[in-house]
């Protein structure tokens, strides 16, 4: 068990996290929905229905659609774009798909190289761009689950109001639908942005995002 805690401590904390701050954000959002409610002096909701919300769930996947389509970018961009001096580029002679020789598939496998690098043809093709697949589709389920949610917890604020629903056609249209995106858009590239620039001259000891500590500023591609 020690063991499995050491090697898997990465995933492990970061989920811990994730559930941690997703109580916590499912805690505020309802205390914030029911003070909404109460303004408008109507009926509050328990936690339990608010967990099952439109409010909720858009709440939640704006920001999931967010950073699946960061690290979508990320996973593609980097493919041909290079950054001069950061651990987060690749060096720049690599720019592109590279050779199947660097890319150690095909006839350049190795034995302990995935059974579909060796395969060759359309599974090996597949493959070779699955995590971008992966990435992309989870990004866009999410987005639609994101639109959805978001068309149903607006058209209950138009109804507290006394106005008209609108239709999903039109919600997608709608500045409080491009508003919840963009605000999160914008968030992931300045993020990803900084870092590919601010890992150049800066360090972070022991962590594999940081170049090693006394590395070159020029140095590309390097990770400590």
């Amino acid at each position: 068990m020690r063991r499995f805690l050491k090697e898997n401590s990465l995933s492990l904390g970061f989920g811990a996290l994730f559930l941690a701050s997703l109580a916590g954000q499912a805690v505020a959002g309802w205390h914030q929905l029911n003070d909404e409610l109460f303004a408008d002096g109507l009926h509050q909701l328990s936690l339990g229905r608010y967990l099952t919300s439109a409010s909720f769930a858009v709440d939640v996947t704006e920001n999931w659609q967010s950073e699946y389509l960061q690290f979508l970018l990320y996973v593609m961009l980097t493919v041909w774009l290079v950054q001069r001096g950061s651990p987060e580029s690749k060096p720049l002679k690599d720019a592109g798909q590279e050779s199947d020789e660097a890319q150690k598939v095909g006839a350049y496998a190795r034995p302990d190289s995935p059974r579909l690098a060796r395969a060759g043809g359309w599974r090996t093709a597949l493959y070779s761009r699955s995590l971008g697949i992966t990435m992309g589709t989870i990004f866009l389920l999410s987005w639609l689950v994101q639109s959805v949610a978001g068309w149903a917890a607006y058209n209950e604020s138009r109804l507290r109001q006394l106005r008209d629903p609108i239709s999903w056609a039109s919600y997608l249209t709608h500045s409080d639908f491009w508003a919840r995106t963009l605000q999160n858009w914008q968030s992931e590239f300045l993020a990803v942005g900084s870092m590919a620039v601010l890992s150049i001259y800066l360090r972070q000891r022991g962590s594999p995002e940081s170049k090693p500590v006394g590395a070159s500023h020029e140095a590309t591609g390097i990770e400590g």
